[in-house]
């Protein structure tokens, strides 16, 4: 919390150095639901990274290739080592996730807190069992008042890793390989996925998909701005 209340500092500070005449603007960070929902049939997502931060502010880009963090997200389904770089850029104002995994047709909410000038919202989480597939949406804007924003996500193929579709290399309830595996290739730059082929063995019939996979629908906590900043404090200490 401490680092949101110097972001928020910063961001009159900001307002009164663009000379902005009026400080309405620089209004007390509220929170705001992002429920995510997994269309898919065949997969479950693992710990899902949600973060508010400045409009032209990007985890990634596709086309170009992935950062170590990233890999490590979309191999092993580990939001830590992307958190860590997430904390120390000033573009992000608030970072938060959510704990276990979400199977198919399930929902959850995150509460992330943002304001009119860190506006944006992204989210992030890798698909298993897979390689190195993750869901994303990126910049998406917080809707006013109490409206609702309701956006779909694609699966990115991070590049990182072959598809081989073995469970020696793929984590979690279903193969319990090992993910991480960052020095092994792969395409070498982020693109969307393929999907299963069934080569190893997965099985496409089972855990192949179409996009979009993921619907994410953020809306404004109501309440005071006390009680926002509540309910983030509790949801961040669980």
């Amino acid at each position: 919390m401490r680092k949101l209340i110097l972001k928020t500092f910063a961001t009159v500070i900001l307002i009164l150095i663009s000379g902005i005449p009026s400080l309405a603007m620089a209004q007390t960070a509220e929170t705001y639901a992002v429920t995510i929902t997994n269309l898919t049939r065949g997969q479950s997502f693992t710990p899902i990274l949600v973060l508010s931060h400045l409009k032209n502010f990007a985890m990634f880009t596709a086309g170009s290739p992935p950062s170590t963090a990233l890999s490590l997200l979309a191999e092993d389904g580990d939001v830590t080592p992307m958190s860590l770089v997430l904390q120390n850029s000033d573009e992000v104002f608030d970072i938060q996730n959510s704990e276990g995994l979400l199977g198919p047709g399930e929902s959850t909410t995150i509460n992330v807190m943002g304001d009119e000038l860190y506006s944006r919202i992204s989210a992030a989480a890798m698909l298993i069992p897979t390689n190195d597939a993750f869901f994303a949406i990126q910049g998406i804007k917080l809707p006013k008042g109490n409206k609702t924003r309701i956006s779909t996500a694609i699966a990115y193929d991070a590049g990182s890793e072959p598809n081989d579709e073995s469970c020696e290399s793929i984590p979690g309830f279903t193969c319990g390989g090992e993910g991480a595996s960052p020095n092994d290739g792969g395409e070498g730059f982020i693109h969307v996925h393929a999907g299963i082929h069934g080569i190893n063995d997965l099985i496409a019939s089972e855990q192949d998909w179409r996009n979009p996979v993921a619907k994410i629908s953020i809306a404004r906590v109501s309440g005071s701005n006390n009680d926002a900043k509540k309910t983030n404090k509790q949801s961040a200490s669980k």
